[in-house]
C-alpha cells in the first residue's frame, strides 16, 4: 500500500505529512533532554523514511516485534518493554519533546528492547514495515477528534485497520484503548468489519480469559497519570483486542 505523497517528500516536513491522525504540538527540549537525545537517539531512534526496517539488525537480536502507535512520553511504553523483555518494541510518535522524555528514561533505566521512530504511523506502516512481520500493534488513546466535522481525521478508519491487519503475522494482536465513547463505537464498528481480524476480548466478541493465556503479547496495560486522571473524573476505558486470522 504505497504512500506516493510520502515517497515524494524527502524533507523534514515529511514528519507531518497529514493532518488526519494527530495534532502537531510545539515544545523545546530541556538541556538535559537535548544531551540525552544527542547521545542516545542516533542508536535507538530514526525519522520516517522509505528504507525498510531490518529489526533484527537494529535490535541486535531476533525477537517478536510489536509496534506502539502514538507512544507519547513513553510511560506505558517503558513499562511494557520492561515487563516483556522477550519482545522487541518500536514506539512511533511525532512529538519530539515526548520522545525526548522516553529517550531519557530508556537511557536512565538501560532498557534495551525499545527503538523509536519519529513520524506518521501510517507512513511508517506503508513504507517501512514488511507485510506479516508484526506480532502486535498497540494504539492507546488516539486523538478522538470529537467534533463531527473532524471525524475524517481520526487515525482508526477502515483503511488503517486493513493496513495494520496486513502488517500483522497470522496470530498477531491489535490492541486499542480509548476513553472517548463516540470514538469507541466507531472503533468497534470499523474494526469488527475488517475481515482479517477476529475478536479476542469480551468487548470484541471473544473470550478474554481464554485468549489472554495463548496470545503472543500481554493484554494488560500500565495505567498512566493521564489515564488515572480520566478514571478519577469518571471516564470509561474501552479496550478492543483483535487477532489476525490465519487463512
Amino acid at each position: 500500500m504505497p504512500n506516493e505523497a510520502g515517497r515524494r517528500s524527502t524533507t523534514g516536513s515529511r514528519l507531518y505529512p497529514r493532518v488526519t491522525s494527530f495534532r502537531s504540538r510545539r515544545g523545546a527540549l530541556t538541556p538535559n533532554q537535548r544531551a540525552s537525545w544527542e547521545r542516545t537517539w542516533p542508536v535507538i531512534g530514526r525519522d520516517v523514511s522509505n528504507e525498510p526496517l531490518d529489526p533484527d539488525t537494529w535490535f541486535g537480536r531476533s525477537a517478536p516485534l510489536v509496534i506502539e502507535i502514538g507512544c507519547g512520553t513513553g510511560t506505558a511504553t517503558a513499562a511494557m518493554a520492561t515487563a516483556e523483555p522477550h519482545l522487541n518494541l518500536i514506539g512511533i510518535e511525532v512529538y519530539k519533546p515526548g520522545l525526548a522524555q522516553l529517550v531519557q528514561q530508556i537511557e536512565r533505566e538501560q532498557i534495551d528492547n525499545i527503538r523509536l521512530l519519529r513520524g506518521d504511523a501510517v507512513d511508517v506502516l506503508e513504507n517501512m514495515v514488511a507485510p506479516e512481520s508484526l506480532t502486535g500493534v498497540r494504539v492507546f488513546f488516539p486523538d478522538p477528534w470529537p467534533k463531527a466535522r473532524h471525524h475524517k481525521r481520526r487515525l482508526l478508519q477502515a483503511p488503517t485497520f486493513a493496513l495494520i491487519a496486513s502488517r500483522l503475522r497470522p496470530g498477531g494482536v491489535l490492541h486499542v484503548a480509548t476513553d472517548h465513547a463516540d470514538y469507541a463505537e466507531h472503533i468497534l464498528e470499523v474494526g469488527s468489519a475488517e475481515p482479517l481480524l477476529t475478536g479476542l476480548n469480551d468487548t470484541t466478541g471473544g473470550d478474554s480469559a481464554a485468549n489472554r493465556d495463548t496470545a503472543p503479547i500481554g493484554f494488560d496495560r500500565p495505567v498512566t497519570k493521564f489515564e488515572d486522571k480520566g478514571l478519577r473524573a469518571g471516564s470509561a476505558i474501552n479496550e478492543f483486542i483483535w487477532g489476525k486470522i490465519d487463512r
